[in-house]
């Protein structure tokens, strides 16, 4: 039996959301969060293996909640890959610094891109 990896979507655009899990969930058992939030109170009893985190949120930014997260016991440990419309020079070098496990731009061009940065992510974790 194949288990497939849970993945979290922490994004509070609806479209933004739908795309997402348009593009994944024939890979993967996707769980939505519209906001930061939620998400920190979810998460814990649903733990994802891996988090795709919108930076601009209401209530607590991305990076917020990535530092909520690093300070949770349950959730310190799950790679976090920021997937933002911030993508300036440097950007991806700034997220990396806060403590993002990766990096992805807005709008997602290329599936095989993101299918490739979280399975890259997954395995390494999985080691």
């Amino acid at each position: 039996m194949n288990l497939k990896h849970t993945i979290a979507v922490v994004e509070d655009n609806p479209d933004n959301r739908l795309l997402l899990r348009a593009l994944l969930e024939p890979r993967y058992t996707i769980q939505e969060y519209e906001n930061g939030v939620i998400a920190l109170e979810q998460m814990p009893q649903q733990k994802p293996d891996l988090v795709l985190m919108d930076i601009s949120l209401p209530h607590l930014n991305g990076v917020e909640v990535l530092a909520k997260m690093r300070e949770s016991e349950i959730l310190k440990d799950i790679p976090v890959i920021s997937v933002t419309a911030h993508a300036m020079s440097g950007d991806r070098e700034k997220y990396l610094g806060y403590g993002f496990n990766d990096y992805l731009a807005k709008p997602i061009w290329d599936e095989n891109q993101l299918y490739s940065t979280i399975d890259k992510l997954l395995k390494s974790f999985e080691a």
